[in-house]
């Protein structure tokens, strides 16, 4: 039994879906680093890192609010439907470069949660804004 458990776990992060749950913010411990981790204030400003391929990464952010934001998307390879982004109530449609980094101006963001997706809706992500 033990060796099932071993053979599948390995088979998994063989394939990528661990890795996937992992960096996805599933585990509550790394999840708590993701959020942290992509948020930095520079220049006055305040950037939003987002990993784009396969989805977005991380799926969840926290930022402040009230602060000039920018999000800034990565990319490398990214050929799927995650390099179309779509922020319906900022009314954002931006198609990503496959490989390079894009920046878009969010401008002062109210308390609350703003929420994107890719061009199909199959990828979301979020950015909750506290005071």
């Amino acid at each position: 039994m033990k060796s099932t458990i071993i053979s599948i776990c390995v088979s998994l992060i063989l394939i990528g879906v661990a890795t996937l749950l992992v960096r996805d913010g599933s585990n509550s411990r790394g999840s708590a680093d993701l959020r942290e981790n992509n948020v930095s204030i520079v220049e006055g400003k305040q950037i939003v890192e987002i990993h784009a391929k396969g989805g977005y990464q991380p799926r969840k952010s926290i930022a402040k609010a009230g602060v000039p934001t920018i999000l800034r998307f990565d990319t490398d390879g990214t050929f799927d439907c995650s390099a179309s982004v779509r922020i319906p109530s900022l009314n954002i449609n931006k198609n990503l470069p496959a490989s390079g980094t894009t920046d878009i101006d969010l401008g002062d963001q109210k308390q609350g949660v703003l929420q994107g997706m890719c061009g199909m809706g199959m990828y979301p992500f979020e950015i909750e804004f506290q005071n």
